[in-house]
């Protein structure tokens, strides 16, 4: 019998994905300080979160595979977290207009268990292109991406402010890398097909 498949995430974004396998899964809040450490890079930053999440909720699960996933978006070495607001998307979308982020994204299967853990970073690049102040007020007004990383859904309408994107996993980029998700969950037993 396969164990308990707990998210321990919060994101309605994550659970979507998630779904797309067909396994019954719970999900779970795995209240985190989500802090970087005094000189930690963006991308163990985004590792470790993704462990610390899986073994937040361990305790409630004890015998579960726990999925954490974080995901941390940078340009020359600055962190874009989530705007939360309109004012703060319109400034992140005149930032990144031109550049190129990568969005990476931890990903930790915790086996709660026998103690395992599998931790993998999935990078994205996303190239934006050059956005006029119009385009991004257009843009936000109808699809306001306040709770999105770099301010923009590559899911949604979001992919018209983008020129290009670059990465193993489109799902990475929404916040849980499938793919290595499923390596991992067969590394423990799991028969996904």
């Amino acid at each position: 019998m396969m164990p308990t498949l707990v998210l321990a995430s919060t994101s309605p974004y994550r659970r979507e994905l998630l779904a797309r396998l067909g396994l019954p899964f719970a999900v779970a809040n795995p209240q985190t300080d989500e802090s970087p450490l005094p000189g930690e890079s963006p991308e163990a930053l985004a590792l470790r979160l993704s462990e610390a999440k899986a073994r937040a909720v361990a305790d409630t699960y004890p015998d579960a595979l726990i999925i954490g996933s974080d995901q941390v978006a940078t340009v020359d070495g600055k962190i874009y977290g989530k705007p939360g607001d309109h004012q703060r998307a319109v400034a992140q979308l005149r930032e990144l207009s031109g550049k190129t982020v990568n969005f990476f994204t931890g990903l930790c299967l915790y086996n709660s268990r026998s103690g395992r853990s599998q931790v993998q970073g999935v990078p994205t690049l996303v190239s934006f292109r050059q956005l006029g102040d119009l385009e991004i007020e257009n843009y936000l007004r109808r699809e306001p991406a306040y709770n999105c990383a770099g301010s923009a859904k590559s899911e949604g309408l979001g992919i018209a402010l983008l020129s290009s994107l670059q990465g193993d996993d489109p799902n990475a980029l929404v916040g849980l890398p499938l793919i290595a998700l499923c390596d991992m969950l067969r590394e423990e037993g799991v028969a996904i097909l």
